[in-house]
């Protein structure tokens, strides 16, 4: 006999690892309250752009409500991957991508160096100040970002990455696939804390 639609997605847990539930009680948001758009866009900016914050908003809403412990908490060994990790590494990767390549400004890295090159992974510790620190530094980076799309006379704009031409057309689109493939491992990382999945 078939398992019945409740069946799917319940499981047994250990002390460890939370049990597998999934349906709209164990979701981070009701779909009417959810901030993320339901698309729709017809002019190229904005649908870059307007993905692009989705992506954003989804990385948020995956590390919603977690203290410090639970956002340094690394996923299995010897991976160094946190949701905490993600978010410095995805400040870092805004700045890099906006004010270097695009801007043309000389912004240091804030946590890689030659010395320490997964810094962003690394320093990612329980610390409380490290989890608001982090926060702080991704949205400074994003506002930097978003304002200078904004700016940006066409998305023709173009920057250098090592020695090579990148339109701001390309950025954008990039940007959307680095945070889709890094909510793909912050998904995994919230259901292994507190086994809540989807969205």
């Amino acid at each position: 006999m078939a398992d019945s639609p409740a069946d799917h997605g319940t499981g047994t847990s250990t002390d460890d690892e939370p049990a597998r539930r999934f349906g709209w009680s164990n979701m981070f948001l009701h779909p009417d309250d959810d901030p993320r758009s339901d698309g729709g866009f017809d002019d190229e900016r904005i649908i870059l752009v307007e993905y692009l914050r989705d992506q954003r908003l989804t990385l948020e809403l995956k590390c919603a409500g977690l203290d410090a412990d639970q956002l340094a908490r690394r996923a299995v060994p010897p991976s160094t991957l946190s949701l905490l990790g993600l978010v410095r590494h995805l400040a870092e990767v805004e700045r890099g991508w906006f004010r270097r390549t695009m801007a043309g400004q000389d912004a240091p890295r804030i946590y890689c160096s030659e010395a320490e090159p997964d810094g962003d992974f690394d320093g990612a510790v329980a610390d409380s100040e490290v989890v608001a620190e982090a926060w702080r530094t991704w949205r400074a980076e994003v506002t930097f970002a978003d304002r200078f799309v904004a700016e940006s006379p066409d998305l023709g704009v173009k920057g250098r990455h090592h020695g090579e031409e990148i339109s701001l057309r390309e950025l954008l689109v990039h940007m959307i696939e680095e945070y889709a493939r890094h909510n793909g491992h912050a998904d995994l990382l919230r259901e292994l804390i507190d086994g809540r999945v989807g969205q």
